[in-house]
């Protein structure tokens, strides 16, 4: 009698059930479709766009690499069509790589003005990654060592010189070499001595200060020691009758 109550009280609690889900069907069932669906497209519709992003990214690697190969090849008018079709198109990253890599033909043909011009557009892009803005300052800077006075080869590097940017080594590598050029013996000292002093900067860097300082050293010891250089006492050096 027992094993037949309990049966027909799991009969009436499937009913029940049963009965509870049908009206909740009723009442929700569309909505509950309509987020079904909405679901599946959503999902549908971030793997649609994954897959339409890294294509993009993977066609713009390509075409990179294909105007880079222009530029290696000599073929300058080609591959600048190629970076600037690409500077239009590419995804954001690779538009501003393009920019660079056009700078960087520029230089290497030798239309320095060119260059420096395209080096500061990308410097002076706010849209840009800090990390390439900085890259191309420190390019134009060092395209425009030979040529630019010394205050402004302060002010185009200023940012890049402290302690937390990632070119700081090369900035003042390039920062030394205008002090230098300049005559300011000291900055130059100054900027060299930052590299030494700075175990993040590469071993490179690091041995071309060396020979710098050793070059600024013995130029400040062979002045002292001339005829009323630095290291003269009072009246050497001078005529005597």
């Amino acid at each position: 009698m027992a094993d037949q109550t309990d049966h027909f009280m799991r009969e009436v609690q499937d009913e029940m059930r049963k009965e509870r889900l049908a009206r909740t069907w009723d009442r929700y069932g569309v909505f509950i479709v309509a987020a079904a669906v909405l679901l599946v497209l959503g999902v549908g519709g971030y793997q649609f766009a994954e897959h339409r992003s890294l294509s993009a990214r993977q066609a713009a690697g390509q075409e990179f690499e294909a105007a880079a190969r222009l530029a290696a090849g000599g073929k300058a008018q080609e591959a600048h069509q190629a970076f600037d079709a690409m500077v239009k198109n590419a995804p954001p990253g690779y538009g501003t790589l393009a920019r660079l890599r056009n700078a960087g033909a520029y230089a290497a043909e030798g239309k320095r003005a060119d260059a420096v011009a395209a080096y500061d557009a990308v410097s002076k892009d706010t849209s840009a990654d800090q990390l390439l803005r900085d890259y191309a300052t420190l390019q134009a800077a060092l395209l425009r060592v030979d040529e630019a006075d010394w205050t402004e080869m302060q002010n185009r590097l200023k940012d890049l010189t402290n302690d937390t940017n990632a070119w700081r080594a090369p900035a003042r590598e390039v920062l030394g070499l205008a002090a230098m050029k300049a005559g300011n013996q000291d900055e130059a000292r100054k900027a060299f001595e930052q590299i030494l002093a700075d175990s993040a900067a590469p071993p490179s860097t690091t041995e071309r200060a060396r020979i710098l300082m050793t070059i600024l050293t013995e130029a400040a010891l062979s002045k002292a020691a001339q005829p009323g250089g630095a290291g003269a006492k009072p009246g050497e050096g001078s005529a005597t009758k």
